[in-house]
């Protein structure tokens, strides 16, 4: 995991997740904008992903569990199509929140697997 590519994920999943709670809180319903956003976070997951199974494959490892890595992209992957599943059944500005928040949930994951693959605890003395 790149340093630099963390770093983009995490303050881009950070923007669309405080962008898409922001229309909800406007009590805007569902629509391409919310979900376009949240799609982007999707799609760099997706290239973490495969960034990832290349390190991996090249000999690289997480300093922390690898294992424990992969499931957090995993989990990560699953929450956007989700979130975006709920707006698609209930088309009301609580399923806007739900999207925003996902986008939320996906940055704390991040910082976790940065973590993990840089073996930097934040706060720890």
């Amino acid at each position: 995991m790149f340093e630099w590519a963390y770093q983009t994920q995490a303050f881009y999943a950070l923007f669309a997740g405080l962008f898409v709670v922001g229309l909800g809180i406007f009590r805007r319903p569902p629509s391409w904008l919310s979900v376009g956003v949240i799609a982007v976070v999707e799609g760099l997951l997706l290239v973490q992903l495969a960034v990832t199974i290349v390190l991996v494959s090249t000999g690289s490892s997480a300093k922390g569990d690898t294992v424990e890595f992969f499931g957090y992209i995993l989990t990560a992957l699953i929450v956007p199509p989700a979130a975006v599943g709920w707006a698609v059944i209930e088309r009301t500005r609580w399923s806007t929140l739900v999207i925003g928040i996902s986008g939320l949930t996906v940055a704390v994951m991040l910082v976790r697997m940065w973590q993990i693959w840089s073996g930097i605890r934040f706060g720890a003395a």
